[in-house]
C-alpha cells in the first residue's frame, strides 16, 4: 500500500503506519455491521440515524486528538484509538435503532438453514458482483496511495486533505440523495411505475446539477480560501496550502461526476442490475491508471486527483448513456428552460468567487485566524445570496430541491 515508506530514512513513518493499521483493523467489523444496520434502517425510511452516526466518528477523533494525544509518545496514535472508539459508538447507536424497530438479527448456529434459504442465495449471488465493484474503487485508492508515497514528501497528506474537501459535498449531497432514492426507485420498479421511476431519476439529476455545479465552482475558484481557513495552522505551512490547493482544483473537475454516480448507480441497483455498474467501474479503474501515466509526471500528486476526477466523469457518462440506451431513463421536458434559469445564477456566483480569491490574501491572513474565518463566513454568505437570489427570481422554489415533480 505504501512501498515508498520502506526507504531507510522513512522507517519511523512505516512503523507508525503499521501500528495504526493494527489498532484500527477491527474497525472493519464495526463498519460492516453499521452498513448492514444502515441498509435495514434506510429500507424502513429511518434516514436520520444512519445520517447522524458518522458524526460520532468525527467527535471521537477530535476528542482523542484534544485529550489523549498529549499522553502518548507518538501523538498521532491517538487518532487511531479515536477511530476505534468512534466505530463502537456508531455500532451501538445503530443497533439500538434496530432494536427499537424490533429488527435485531436472530442469531443461530444453524448455518445450513440460512444457506438453504432462497432469499439468502439470491442475495449472495448479487453480493459477488457488488463486492467486485466496491473492490475496484478500493484497488484504485490503494494504487494511487502507493504512487503518492513515491512522490515528494507530504503528497499523501496533501491528497488526503484535498479529498476531505471533495468528500464534503459528495457525502452531503450525493450520498444523501442516493440513500433516499434507492428504496424509492426500487419500489417504483417493483410496482411497474416506469413514469415514477424516470421522474425520480430526473429530479435527482437536476438536484445534483443545481447544487453540485456551485460546489465544483467553489472548489475550483476559492480553493485557497477553503484550504487556508481550514488547515493552515501549526505544522501545516503556506507551501502545504499551495500543494493541497492544486489537488483540490484537480478534484473539482470530477465532482459533478462523483455526485451523479450516487444517483445513476442506484438506478441500476433498484432493477437488481449490479453487474453493469461493476463492468463500468473496472473500465474506469484501467482508464484512471492510464491517465496516471500521463498526468503524474506532469502534475505530481495533483495528477492523481485529476485522473480520479476524469475517471469519475467518464463513469457517470457511461451510466447515463446505458440508462438512456436501454430505455430505462429519458430526460423529461424542461431541461433547456432549467439550464437557462440556472445560467445567470452561476455567472453571478462565479464573479463573487473570483473576487473573493482575487482580492483577499488568505494565506497572509494566517496571522489573524479569527479574522480569516470571519472573511470565509462572509464570503460563503455572499456567495449563497449571489446564487440563490437569482434562482428565486428565475422561478426556483424550495420544493424544487426537496421533492420530485
Amino acid at each position: 500500500m505504501a512501498s515508498g515508506m520502506r526507504a531507510a530514512e522513512r522507517q519511523s513513518e512505516f512503523e507508525a503506519a503499521v501500528w495504526m493499521t493494527r489498532v484500527m483493523f477491527p474497525y472493519i467489523v464495526c463498519m460492516s455491521l453499521v452498513a448492514f444496520a444502515s441498509g435495514v434502517l434506510n429500507t424502513w425510511s429511518r434516514f436520520a440515524v444512519p445520517a447522524f452516526t458518522p458524526i460520532l466518528l468525527n467527535l471521537s477523533m477530535i476528542g482523542a486528538s484534544l485529550f489523549l494525544a498529549s499522553y502518548l509518545d507518538t501523538p498521532i496514535y491517538a487518532l487511531a484509538i479515536g477511530v476505534m472508539v468512534g466505530g463502537i459508538l456508531q455500532l451501538t447507536v445503530q443497533w439500538k435503532a434496530l432494536a427499537s424497530l424490533e429488527l435485531l438479527p436472530r442469531y443461530s448456529l444453524s448455518v445450513g438453514q440460512a444457506w438453504g434459504d432462497p432469499t439468502v442465495k439470491r442475495i449472495m449471488r448479487q453480493m459477488l458482483p457488488a463486492i467486485l465493484g466496491v473492490s475496484v474503487a478500493q484497488i484504485s485508492l490503494l494504487i494511487n496511495t502507493n504512487i503518492a508515497t513515491w512522490l515528494q514528501a507530504g503528497s499523501v497528506t496533501w491528497l488526503s486533505f484535498a479529498d476531505r474537501l471533495m468528500e464534503f459535498p459528495t457525502a452531503l449531497l450525493g450520498v444523501a440523495l442516493g440513500t433516499v432514492l434507492l428504496p424509492k426507485l426500487s419500489a417504483a420498479y417493483a410496482s411497474g411505475e416506469r413514469g415514477e421511476y424516470a421522474q425520480l431519476l430526473d429530479w435527482g439529476l437536476r438536484t445534483v446539477i443545481l447544487l453540485g455545479v456551485p460546489c465544483a465552482m467553489a472548489l475550483a475558484l476559492v480553493s485557497d480560501a477553503l484550504v487556508a481557513s481550514l488547515f493552515h495552522y501549526g505544522a501545516f505551512a503556506a507551501a502545504d496550502v499551495e500543494q493541497t490547493r492544486l489537488a483540490v482544483g484537480a478534484y473539482s473537475v470530477g465532482l459533478l461526476g462523483l455526485l451523479a454516480i450516487k444517483i445513476l448507480a442506484p438506478a441500476f441497483y433498484a432493477r437488481q442490475d449490479i453487474k453493469t455498474p461493476v463492468r463500468i467501474a473496472i473500465v474506469v479503474l484501467v482508464l484512471t491508471q492510464i491517465l496516471n501515466l500521463l498526468f503524474v509526471p506532469l502534475f505530481a500528486h495533483a495528477g492523481l486527483a485529476l485522473s480520479i476526477g476524469i475517471g469519475a466523469t467518464f463513469n457517470a457518462c457511461a451510466l447515463l448513456y446505458l440508462l438512456h440506451k436501454r430505455g430505462i431513463y429519458a430526460p423529461r421536458p424542461g431541461w433547456p428552460a432549467f439550464a437557462a434559469k440556472l445560467l445567470p445564477a452561476l455567472l453571478l456566483l462565479g464573479l463573487c468567487l473570483w473576487a473573493s480569491q482575487h482580492y483577499i490574501d488568505w494565506i497572509a491572513l494566517g496571522e489573524h485566524p479569527a479574522i480569516r474565518l470571519l472573511y470565509l463566513g462572509a464570503m460563503l454568505i455572499a456567495c449563497a445570496f449571489a446564487y440563490f437570489v437569482p434562482l428565486f427570481i428565475c422561478g426556483f422554489r424550495l420544493r424544487h430541491f426537496t421533492r420530485p415533480g
